[in-house]
């Protein structure tokens, strides 16, 4: 069969059973999980991949964790090659040699054959609650090297032939606190892996192997030609835009992101050359992580239905020098990496601001808190690995949106009764800060609080960032507020703690921990916002009257809730000449 005789019609419904099942994949994983962070968080992803390798179906999961899959999936196939056979699964979790990210994230792999003969791959990462190292939840942003971080596992077999490898469940047993979540998580995985095995299974019964593995060059193909056509419509141009991570320990120096995006006809090259180097602490991020962000930034760009598949990628590369902060050497630990892939994305973005204003979006709270907390109470271990999650920023024409994960994750705030129910943890507080996004004509989403009470003695690490480098506005608007962590001792004295600590802390019971995200950045003059809208913002408490007159020049009148047109109008006036 040639591709002249592809027939649209069965293109559509081969890649709707792809990625419905690589979907389904997710939907295992979700409920079949052990752990909050990959039941409630839903820190995983997972994907299809053909016989060569590459990406086919991805499920609706974390765009950061995505296009890991084709790094890992060289590795595998130039480790392995023609050396695989059924009922073999394959694991691992080792950036360096193995393609993966950081240690908490498993890879689990197999292989699927038909009649003997090899016809895809089904792929799942999933971010496990302990593998070991310094601290609980295995993420230390004072990890200096890789080897504190807890275990490594380089790319081998989980399973041989349909058994399983003993000697490795053993290893992973040994080098956990959680071994009953990492393993049942795990199981949870290959289930999901064993879902893809039957529906790849069914689609090449249906089709045979000759003619589906045509369609799937047809569906890369169609990805490509998709991409580029949205890629055509940008100007020809070299664009570039620095973002901040604050920097780590009690005095951090800022850390710059420098994203030079090169349009040239059909094609983007991203270029991270200027960013700063490696450093000694676990922020640094191995490429995989950085290569996915620019992906998703890049397809942010459009507005058509680009199938999932790797063939999108192939107009767009990424480099970065070796030994920078997206692009570490061995041993740079790298627990913690993910805040730089956030603002990977967030520079992108700024970069793009500058030719397709439509379709950007503000700064947002700058990446999931983390929050990664253990002891031992009434005798039993515990680990909470607590990812926080919650604003955007403005986009072009639209407020912020506030309770929603990052544009560049998909992820989920744990429910405040499973915390409760599973962990010597009480939460206190739960909402949103008034007066905290960006001002614009159209308002960045605001700042989340959440507020923990410690009811066992605990010792826990903080990753956060966006204290000192707020998330940026665009078109003239504001930025968002600035993140906060503080420490609440039982007798009521606060301690303010970096937004990246290089130590632990200890928390005695009734000791309380307050994490203030921050707000996402505003887009356009905030003194054209409507006063409808901003009168809208009082009363669902989004802003108050003085935050009214202050940031958007809005006067209410005495009774508090309606807008004194007159005063407004001078308000603005006033505060348009003090511009000028």
């Amino acid at each position: 069969m040639s591709m002249r005789e592809i027939d649209p019609i069965t293109l559509e419904v081969i890649r709707n059973a792809l990625a419905s099942t690589a979907d389904e994949m997710a939907l295992i994983v979700m409920r079949s999980a052990y752990s909050p962070v990959v039941r409630d968080i839903m820190d995983y992803s997972t994907a299809l991949c053909d016989a060569q390798g590459r990406v086919i179906a991805q499920g609706l999961t974390l765009p950061i964790q995505l296009c890991s899959f084709p790094r890992i999936m060289g590795f595998v196939r130039e480790r392995y090659g023609d050396g695989l056979k059924p009922g073999d699964i394959l694991i691992a979790n080792d950036p360096y040699g193995s393609g993966g990210q950081h240690l908490p994230d498993i890879y689990i792999l197999k292989p699927i054959f038909v009649g003997g003969r090899l016809s895809g791959f089904a792929a799942t990462v999933a971010h496990h609650t302990d593998l070991g190292g310094i601290v609980p939840g295995s993420v230390a942003i004072y990890a200096t090297e890789i080897q504190q971080e807890g275990l490594r596992i380089p790319l081998l077999r989980l399973y041989d032939a349909g058994e399983p490898v003993e000697a490795v469940f053993r290893i992973l047993e040994a080098n956990t606190r959680s071994p009953v979540e990492v393993l049942g998580d795990i199981r949870a995985q290959i289930a999901a892996c064993n879902v893809a095995e039957e529906g790849l299974k069914t689609l090449v019964a249906r089709y045979g192997a000759g003619i589906l593995d045509t369609y799937i060059d047809a569906l890369h193909d169609h990805a490509e030609a998709m991409m580029r056509e949205v890629i055509r419509a940008l100007p020809n141009g070299v664009y570039r835009a620095t973002d901040y991570i604050d920097g780590v320990g009690e005095h951090p120096e800022p850390l710059p992101i420098v994203a030079t995006v090169t349009v040239a006809d059909d094609t983007i090259d991203i270029d991270f050359a200027g960013t700063a180097d490696q450093v000694a602490a676990s922020i640094n991020c191995p490429i995989s992580l950085p290569e996915s962000a620019s992906f998703c930034a890049i397809r942010c760009l459009s507005q058509q239905d680009i199938p999932n598949c790797e063939g999108y990628l192939r107009p767009i590369t990424v480099r970065a020098p070796e030994g920078c902060l997206v692009n570490p050497r061995y041993p740079a630990a790298c627990g913690a990496r993910g805040v730089v892939g956030y603002r990977v994305f967030d520079a992108i973005m700024q970069a793009l601001a500058q030719i397709v204003p439509e379709r950007a979006i503000g700064g947002s709270e700058g990446g999931p808190y983390l929050l990664a907390a253990g002891g031992t109470h009434e005798g039993r271990p515990f680990v909470l690995n607590e990812m926080v999650v919650g604003t955007w920023g403005a986009r072009a024409g639209k407020d912020g949106i506030e309770g929603i994960s990052n544009p560049a994750a998909n992820l989920s705030n744990q429910p405040v009764e499973m915390i409760e129910a599973d962990m010597p943890v009480e939460v206190l507080r739960y909402g949103l800060v008034p007066d905290t996004g960006g001002p614009g004509e159209f308002r960045g989403g605001l700042s989340f609080i959440r507020e923990f009470r410690f009811l066992a003695p605990v010792r826990f690490v903080l990753r956060g960032d966006r204290r000192d480098h707020p998330p940026f506005g665009f078109e003239g608007g504001h930025p968002g507020a600035p993140s906060a962590h503080v420490l609440i001792r039982a007798d009521g004295t606060e301690q303010g703690l970096p937004t990246m600590p290089m130590e632990s802390f200890t928390a005695r019971a009734g000791d309380v921990f307050r994490l203030i995200g921050a707000g996402g950045g505003g887009s356009g003059d905030a003194l054209r916002r409507d006063p409808i809208r901003v009168e809208d913002d009082l009363r669902e408490g989004k802003v108050t009257s003085e935050g009214a007159v202050r940031d958007y020049g809005v006067v209410f009148a005495a009774d508090g809730v309606s807008i004194d047109h007159d005063a407004t109008v001078h308000r603005r006036a006033a505060l348009v000449e003090t511009r000028t």
